[in-house]
This record gives C-alpha cells, sequence and structure tokens, in this order.
C-alpha cells in the first residue's frame, strides 16, 4: 500500500498540466508513493498528456464523466491507495519535498486530519501583477503564505489552500467525502469546500495544519487577471459562502442581515479607499460578492418553503 497518493483532478488544462505531473513523478520521497490523474470529462488532450508519461509506473488515469471538482477529488480518493491524500492543482507544480514534508507531519501526528503549505505565484511572462490587485485578492489567485512556522488552524477562513491540500484518508471516510454541492463545477467557480471540511475537523477534535516547507507555485492563467474575472470570482464565493452556512445549519433570516451588513460595509470601504486602487476594487468585489451571497440566501429559503412538509 502506498504510503501517501498525490491526486490531480483535471478538466481542460492541457497546457499546465504536464508540467504539474512531471513535478509529482519526480518527487523526493524516500517510501512508496502514486499519482493519480482523474481526468474529469476533459475535451481537450488531457489524455494524451497523461498517456505520454504511463511508462512511469507510479502513474494511474482514471476518466471521470460526471463534472464537478469535489465529484473527481472523491473518484481520485477511492482510485488511489495512499493513507494520506495529497491533492494537487493541474496548473501547479510542486516543490520537490512536497510529498516528503506532508507525509512527515502525519506519521508524526496522528490526530493531523489536513495539511496544505505555502503557495507562490507564477506570473504569464511579460505580464506584471497589476496594481488594482490587493495581496488579499491575490487569495483568489491562489497565493497563500502564513510566515516560515508550522501554524494550527482554529480559523476555518485560514484553511490551506486546495491547489495544495492533503487530507487522512480515514478522516475523509469518516466524514463521508468531499461535499459535492461545493466546489468547482465547469465554469461556476463554487468554493469553501476546504473550509467546510476544516469546520468539521475542528469540531470533531482533529487538527489541520499549515506547513510552509510543502512549498507550491501556481499559474496565474492570464484570463484571470482581469477585473471582471475577479468580481465573477466574488460573486460565485458569497455563493459558496450561503452554501457552506446551508450546509452547517446557519440558514435562514439571518442571512439576509449578515450579508445586507458585508455588502454596505464592503461599499463604504470601497468608497472610502476610492484613491488607493488596490484597497478600492478589493472592497467592491467583497461588496458584489454578498449580492451572491443574498441572492442565494433568499432562493434557499423560497425552496424551503415551498418544498412539501411531511
Amino acid at each position: 500500500m502506498a504510503l501517501i497518493s498525490a491526486i490531480i483532478c483535471t478538466h481542460n488544462r492541457d497546457n499546465y498540466l504536464g508540467a504539474a505531473i512531471d513535478s509529482l513523478l519526480m518527487q523526493d520521497f524516500p517510501g512508496s508513493f502514486e499519482v493519480v490523474v482523474v481526468d474529469n470529462d476533459s475535451k481537450d488532450h488531457t489524455r494524451e498528456v497523461v498517456e505520454a508519461r504511463l511508462g512511469d509506473p507510479k502513474l494511474k488515469y482514471i476518466y471521470e464523466p460526471v463534472t464537478g471538482l469535489s465529484v473527481a477529488r472523491n473518484t481520485g480518493a477511492k482510485t488511489a491507495h495512499g493513507e494520506v491524500l495529497a491533492y494537487l492543482d493541474d496548473d501547479a507544480v510542486a516543490s520537490k519535498q512536497w510529498l516528503r514534508v506532508l507525509h512527515e507531519a502525519y506519521k508524526s501526528n496522528n490526530k493531523l486530519a489536513i495539511a496544505g503549505g505555502k503557495v507562490s505565484l507564477i506570473w504569464p511572462e511579460e505580464i506584471d501583477p497589476p496594481k488594482w490587485l490587493s495581496v488579499e485578492l491575490s487569495g483568489n489567485l491562489g497565493h497563500y503564505n502564513l510566515g516560515d512556522s508550522v501554524v494550527y488552524i482554529d480559523q476555518p477562513g485560514l484553511t490551506p489552500r486546495g491547489l495544495n491540500y492533503s487530507i487522512r484518508r480515514t478522516f475523509l471516510e469518516q466524514i463521508g467525502g468531499f461535499d459535492t454541492n461545493l466546489g468547482r463545477v465547469g465554469k461556476k467557480l463554487l468554493s469553501n469546500e476546504e473550509l467546510h471540511i476544516t469546520e468539521l475537523a475542528i469540531k470533531r477534535g482533529w487538527q489541520v495544519a499549515y506547513l510552509p516547507e510543502a512549498l507550491v507555485a501556481h499559474n496565474v492563467a492570464p484570463e484571470r487577471l482581469r477585473p471582471s474575472w475577479f468580481i465573477e470570482r466574488g460573486w460565485w464565493q458569497g455563493i459558496s459562502e450561503c452554501y457552506r452556512e446551508q450546509l452547517s445549519g446557519q440558514a435562514g433570516l439571518g442571512q439576509l442581515s449578515r450579508g445586507g451588513e458585508r455588502m454596505i460595509r464592503g461599499m463604504y470601504k470601497s468608497l472610502k479607499n476610492i484613491t488607493d486602487q488596490a484597497k478600492c476594487f478589493d472592497n467592491f468585489v467583497y461588496a458584489y460578492g454578498q449580492i451572491g451571497y443574498l441572492g442565494a440566501a433568499i432562493q434557499g429559503m423560497i425552496s424551503k418553503s415551498i418544498s412539501p412538509r411531511h
């Protein structure tokens, strides 16, 4: 049985996928490990990219026809044999020590359920970070840095990024896998699945860790460097937060007051910082996301009111 399984869930990213796979096959890991690529209904050359590397016995390919990141992650978990499941995004590159650092953390702490590491960004050639992009908003591109020391996380909002994310198999089975109501589905930028799982881990007495040496670099796609992408991402973030609250039993009228208050606060801060491009845009995206949150909350209440009562 593999000590650790590295899993890449991919959907139409053949231009980045090869580098992601290669970074895993070249890991500096002393024990047994495998690399599982879950092709989530890709229509490009994903299969050919993987097949060109299937000469390495550590690599496995599986096709998952149902679109959705959480679906693909669950399929990867069922296919893999590792005690620890390490998820790398298809547009990311893992450092050589990535699997070793993750595995050592789990081996030395039997209460550790989730761990992830620092994420740096790889900018497209000849493109500099835009002036309107704040450090906080760069988190939407995957940036994640809690410093150079190990941090045990007690606030779900600080949970490791999904692109550099590992989970103990026994814990994942305990909670029934990744919730398929959360997580990206095609062009729908749903998220918060990791945050939701961290909440469950903390409530059940498990630990969640940030490991700075488990470093991953994430490619920034050029099409994401437009204000419109961040505005759409903010909208879906609001919807995701609403869904997460519903799963946690926090649905209801309280969502309307929370969302409304956050929207007003975001707009006020955006106007207050009108001379600072980054702060102004950051707060505008936050406020806009609350519209998505409120819309999902209202839709949830309507659906509940018209659903048949038994």
